[in-house]
């Protein structure tokens, strides 16, 4: 039996962002959907942000949570459409050791059935750094489930078969997280 096949549920260790100029914590429900999504599925929300769209603050906020060791996944929603303002891409796909082309390509087909051709305007991405998955998904409430739903409850799930990138993720320092080998 290999190690896939005797994975158990694991709760991750997750921090959010939210990326916005207008959103606050009262008015953030696409960071607060993905708080309980997340939640909800067993997940460790350690931190959840609003940050304006500046690059350098998000990279800031994103850089901290990629050097620390409590932080398997971050969550970014917001930043990644095409005003002036949309910087999300810009700003993160720069940490990235490794991107996740996958992530970007899936959810825009998944979007495609919801919204149709409006899809090609998300600039939705993904990556690896230091052993941290980054997800960033548009700001829009409908398009965090699409994401939660569609890609990131599986994917983000040690039982989902054939792969998810559980194996993936650094070890947290947390208790809640088994080691992975």
């Amino acid at each position: 039996m290999s190690k896939h096949d005797t994975q158990e549920k694991q709760s991750l260790n997750i921090a959010v962002l939210t990326v916005s100029d207008t959103r606050t914590p009262e008015n953030d429900t696409s960071g607060q959907f993905l708080v309980s999504a997340a939640t909800a599925d067993g997940h460790n929300v350690i931190e959840h942000l609003i940050v304006k769209d500046d690059k350098y603050q998000l990279r800031a906020a994103v850089s901290r949570w990629i050097a620390s060791d409590d932080v398997q996944v971050v969550l970014c929603t917001g930043g990644t459409g095409f005003t002036a303002r949309d910087t999300t891409p810009e700003a993160l796909s720069v940490l990235f050791d490794k991107d996740i082309e996958g992530f970007g390509e899936l959810f825009r087909y998944l979007s495609f059935t919801e919204i149709g051709t409006s899809t090609v305007q998300s600039r939705a991405l993904a990556g690896m750094a230091n052993s941290t998955a980054i997800f960033c998904l548009p700001g829009s409430t409908g398009a965090c489930k699409t994401g939660w739903n569609g890609i990131l409850q599986q994917q983000l799930s040690a039982t989902h078969k054939p792969c998810n990138f559980v194996v993936h993720l650094k070890q947290s320092a947390q208790p809640n997280c088994d080691p992975r080998g």
